[in-house]
């Protein structure tokens, strides 16, 4: 009898060490992996490239998170449907950089009503009820827009042509991006605040390398080359595509045309070193790492603010060899 007890003993202990055991390991494997779904616009720039790493690098297994990564190709339909597959997977929290800034409220309210906090990055919604979304992450377009005028005011004087006539060509972004809406509005601004200064062309690049030499070409055959004094191209690839196609009309980028542009990737850098591009205005790409911050805060009971900015500057010749070490994009 004695052995039988003994032997029911040793089992119940065995069957206590594995019970523990095995709640140990649930109590490890409970530990929650928060899933982020991110809608973003597309592939379309070098920022967009640097903008998606961030993400990519920083939600990841080791940092507790899983990472479903949508590429919408430039498409707001493909963004919605992105946003609706999150809603089905019952992902964490959904992050979206939109195309455009209308015609979300639909998918918005479907996410609002399945409990799913939405992060706004790089680009701004227009919605009827803010509550729609959580928060939004990014750069101030229309400072910078502002910031590039204000360059410009500098830099003409500095040449001695504040009072000259300046014909200024804007190869916008995508129409109806927060980036396009703010970058016009700064330089619109600046054109109404200065009577020499004069719009002659305006249109659309889409933010494309490809997209900013053709509607480059256009206007050099439209305008006449020696009618240009300013291109103010809303991103740098647009940038890169332009100097294409004043390099083929035989003018000097950077000399004969005054090229500002916007994002100041490693690549603007390099071309503000070699003279083609004179001024580009920052936006800082970095936005995972921040958005990560806000997710801890909310995982904590920390509501974060509605509108928050990247940090971001102004370069240009004069600088760009010295910072350009300094770079993380």
């Amino acid at each position: 009898m004695k052995k039988v007890l003994a032997t029911l003993l040793v089992v119940a202990l065995a069957c206590s060490m594995v019970f523990a055991g095995g709640k140990k390991e649930s109590a490890a494997s409970a530990k929650k992996t928060i899933t982020v779904g991110y809608a973003q616009v597309g592939a379309e720039s070098d920022w967009r490239l640097a903008n998606t790493e961030s993400f990519k690098t920083t939600f990841v297994a080791e940092n507790g998170y899983e990472l479903i990564f949508v590429d919408a190709q430039q498409k707001q339909e493909n963004q919605i449907k992105a946003m609706r597959n999150f809603i089905q997977q019952d992902v964490d929290y959904i992050v979206v950089a939109p195309v455009v800034e209308t015609g979300w409220e639909t998918v918005l309210t479907e996410a609002k009503n399945a409990g799913i906090p939405v992060i706004l990055s790089d680009r701004m919604m227009t919605v009827s009820d803010p509550d729609l979304y959580l928060c939004w992450v990014g750069g101030n377009f229309v400072k910078e827009g502002r910031d590039g005028v204000k360059w410009l005011e500098g830099y003409l004087a500095e040449k001695g042509r504040a009072n000259d006539q300046i014909n200024i060509v804007d190869l916008q972004g995508t129409i109806g991006s927060s980036a396009q809406i703010g970058r016009t509005q700064g330089l619109e601004e600046g054109v109404a605040a200065h009577a020499n200064w004069n719009m002659v062309a305006q249109q659309s690049g889409d933010f494309t390398q490809d997209g900013g030499q053709k509607v480059m070409e256009a206007i050099l055959k439209s305008v006449g080359a020696d009618n240009i004094d300013v291109v103010y191209a809303e991103n740098d690839n647009m940038a890169w595509g332009a100097i294409d196609a004043i390099r083929a009309a035989g003018k000097v980028p950077g000399k004969d045309i005054i090229i500002i542009c916007f994002d100041a990737v490693h690549e603007s850098f390099n071309r503000m070193i070699a003279g083609e591009i004179n001024c580009a205005v920052e936006c800082n790409p970095l936005h995972g790492p921040r958005v990560a911050e806000i997710i801890q805060d909310l995982e904590n009971g920390v509501k974060p603010e509605k509108i928050m900015y990247v940090v971001e500057e102004v370069f240009d010749e004069k600088n760009a060899a010295e910072r350009l070490p300094t770079r993380a994009y």
